[in-house]
């Protein structure tokens, strides 16, 4: 990861955002709302710019923060996000509309194990993009995985978790022990998925990105 004086340097080059998006980056710190980093999704931004899906299948909506920053930043793009937590998932809607972004995101409540179909329904997506419970990571990528097309990608966010992967950092308690284990568990189903070849940037708290390889490529 990179360190925190250069975080703080890369930060205060990005320009300022729409003041209901920094409403919003306020509101989530002041209540412990978690949301992408500010350098993690300026990088994700990007890399979308460069894709240029048309569809996005979002795992963990939050209060729609990013949702709002993939829209925005992709004119033409629909993106479907699930939420589970009903007062997030109210002010989701409330910051969407806000935006005049109902139409083109959908929010879908519920646990996203058990909205599979659902989400299904809406498929194929050319990006998913899984930030919620890291304890279910991987099982989100084999779920949703089955809804992106051939050479789609899937973003995974807090892959490197404050640094407590590597070893160095002691996590302190059991739960969070755990936690780690759940998720350099499943960094390496990521980095040796024979379906997908995968990158990790240490930006932000680590982002994943796995391409889908097609039929042949495998």
């Amino acid at each position: 990861m990179i360190s925190q004086e250069v975080q703080n340097y890369i930060e205060r080059l990005i320009p300022s955002r729409d003041i209901r998006i920094q409403k919003i980056e306020e509101y989530a710190k002041e209540h412990g709302v978690p949301i992408m980093e500010l350098v993690g999704i300026e990088v994700l931004l990007q890399q979308l710019r460069m894709i240029q899906p048309q569809k996005i299948l979002e795992v963990g909506t939050a209060i729609g923060y990013s949702a709002i920053r993939m829209a925005e930043a992709l004119p033409d793009v629909s993106i479907v996000t699930i939420e589970r937590d009903p007062e997030r998932y109210e002010l989701a809607l409330q910051n969407i509309k806000e935006f005049g972004l109902s139409e083109r995101i959908e929010v879908l409540f519920g646990d996203a194990n058990e909205l599979v179909a659902e989400a299904g329904k809406k498929a194929p997506y050319d990006v998913v993009f899984i930030d919620a419970a890291k304890g279910q990571y991987q099982r989100f990528f084999e779920s949703y995985g089955e809804f992106l097309r051939p050479e789609g990608i899937i973003f995974s966010d807090n892959i490197l978790f404050k640094g407590y992967v590597t070893g160095d950092v002691h996590p302190g308690t059991r739960r969070l022990a755990s936690l780690v284990r759940k998720i350099r568990s499943y960094n390496e189903f990521l980095m040796n998925h024979n379906g997908y070849t995968t990158a990790i940037l240490p930006v932000g708290d680590g982002l994943g990105i796995s391409i889908k390889k097609d039929n042949e490529q495998r």
